[in-house]
């Protein structure tokens, strides 16, 4: 019994140990992770009277998911294009003259309530030396369409709770998870929503460059992510949290869960990617004990995070 109780009290010990030293996570790293609320915008394009204007968060395009308004001006009176047909198709050209895109929302629709054109791209690459980002959009003015394009800056995303990763399934599609909120985790039971795509492979030959059948990508329909989040690090011994909440699709099609971080610090959100019928796309059961000075073994599906 005394060794029973001993242990028990070693145990606590450690936990309560790790516990304190990782509690104020952001003043170990020196800073605090960012958070941005404002759009500004990133980039414009001109052409003949009109000026388009792509605002995203902070003004910048990040690896990850990125809405994005978009703004249409005649330069000549000032006015808003309100009813053009507006297309957005951004492509990353690599060193080897290979070229993809990425989970884009292509027919961009006016919000008459906010008052611009709202769309979407999920940069799956930050821009190098040998890999680069195009935009090109169209859109229709005075019956006539205007077609035009322009080299971006994709930078690195620092805050890794808008982290996504890539993948192919084990139905040999190609799929892309970011997460979209929260920015700013609690320690607390936090509303978790990421954005799920496949790649649509072409159908058809590719037509002239660019032609978007080549590269379409669309919302996953009814899939389910299961979560299982947890502190992988030794210190933390997979240390895991109650009431978490599966993500599921919601109207706007996005997916939305709950994850319960119970302290800042390093977590996994380990995934397992089932489709309608209930079959593994993607991923593994992790072990559920907690060993202390261990390190945590993930999920074959998993994002990291950090708060």
């Amino acid at each position: 019994m005394k060794s029973f109780n001993f242990w028990i009290i070693a145990l606590l010990f450690a936990v309560t140990s790790c516990t304190i030293d990782k509690t104020d996570y952001e003043a170990e790293i020196g800073s605090e992770v960012p958070e941005n609320l404002e759009f500004k915008e990133a980039t414009s394009l001109t052409s003949g009277n009109y000026k388009i204007s792509i605002e995203a968060l902070n003004g910048t395009f990040y690896k990850g998911y990125n809405e994005l308004h978009f703004k249409i001006i005649n330069t000549q009176n000032n006015q808003e294009l309100t009813t053009a047909a507006v297309t957005f198709l951004p492509i990353i050209s690599n060193a080897d003259g290979s070229k993809s895109s990425c989970p884009h929302e292509y027919n961009v629709l006016y919000d008459s309530t906010n008052k611009y054109y709202n769309g979407y791209a999920v940069f799956t690459g930050e821009s190098t030396t040998t890999a680069s980002w195009k935009l090109y959009i169209s859109f229709t003015a005075d019956n006539q369409k205007y077609e035009i394009n322009k080299d971006v800056t994709v930078q690195k995303q620092s805050n890794k709770n808008l982290n996504m990763t890539a993948f192919a399934g084990n139905d040999g599609e190609q799929y892309v998870i970011a997460l979209i909120s929260p920015q700013k985790p609690t320690v607390s039971e936090n509303a978790l929503v990421a954005g799920v795509y496949k790649y649509n492979k072409p159908t058809t030959p590719a037509g002239t460059f660019p032609d978007p059948s080549q590269f379409s990508y669309s919302k996953v329909v009814g899939y389910t992510l299961k979560l299982d989040p947890r502190m992988p690090e030794p210190s933390m011994g997979n240390h895991s949290s109650p009431n978490n909440k599966d993500l599921t699709q919601e109207n706007d099609g996005l997916y939305h869960g709950v994850v319960n971080y119970t302290m800042t610090g390093n977590w996994t959100l380990n995934l397992i990617m089932m489709n309608q019928n209930g079959l593994i796309v993607k991923g593994t059961i992790v072990p559920t004990d907690h060993t202390p000075g261990v390190e945590g073994v993930k999920s074959e599906l998993y994002i990291d995070t950090l708060f």
